[in-house]
């Protein structure tokens, strides 16, 4: 059956932390979606690049699609304001909550981890990675690691727009095992020592 993911874009988010992994992971077979928050489809980028989604969060909200039973994982990328932008979504949190209980991956990269997920709760107890500085924002109960890429049970944290190929590998194999992700940086000539 293919894994259905869902990206969530604000305005202000980090192009290169969204649009790596929807590439690599409709790549690798995995179904993504794109949605923006609010009721437009269009959502512009930290660096004036506009992207135009394929949903948005009112129109998931009124299908009654933003639930777990919908999706196998979905990705919170970085960039400012874009983070904040996300953080400030009730909806969103809630959302991210219920993946994270259900089990379902919850993936962030970036600034993401510690503006988005922190606060929710959700790295509790985890070991995490974020944008360089971004950690002393996080509760003490979570465990920063230096790391690149950190996969610790449902949530991967990663920590910019330089690892988003690392990350974006990392979530296939998450899905589809380790040697679909070793396939595909392969496929991207990407040299990663992470998998």
């Amino acid at each position: 059956m293919t894994k259905k993911v869902i990206v969530f874009l604000a305005e202000g988010f980090e192009e290169v932390e969204a649009v790596t992994p929807i590439d690599y992971l409709r790549r690798a077979g995995i179904e993504v979606s794109i949605a923006a928050l609010g009721k437009s489809l269009n959502a512009r980028g930290s660096h004036d690049i506009q992207i135009v989604t394929d949903t948005c969060m009112d129109s998931l909200l009124g299908e009654g699609k933003l639930k777990p039973e919908f999706w196998d994982g979905v990705i919170v990328p970085g960039g400012l304001p874009g983070a904040d932008n996300l953080a400030q979504s009730k909806a969103l949190g809630d959302f991210l909550l219920a993946m994270a209980e259900a089990g379902k991956l919850v993936s962030a990269i970036c600034a993401a981890p510690a503006r988005v997920l922190a606060p929710l709760g959700i790295l509790e107890g985890k070991n995490f990675t974020c944008f360089p500085g971004e950690e002393a924002k996080v509760p003490a109960t979570a465990i920063w690691k230096e790391d690149r890429v950190v996969v610790d049970g449902n949530i991967i944290s990663s920590r910019s727009a330089g690892s988003a190929g690392e990350f974006s590998c990392a979530i296939i194999s998450w899905f589809l095992g380790e040697a679909e992700g070793k396939k595909l940086a392969s496929r991207v000539l990407l040299a990663c020592d992470s998998l």
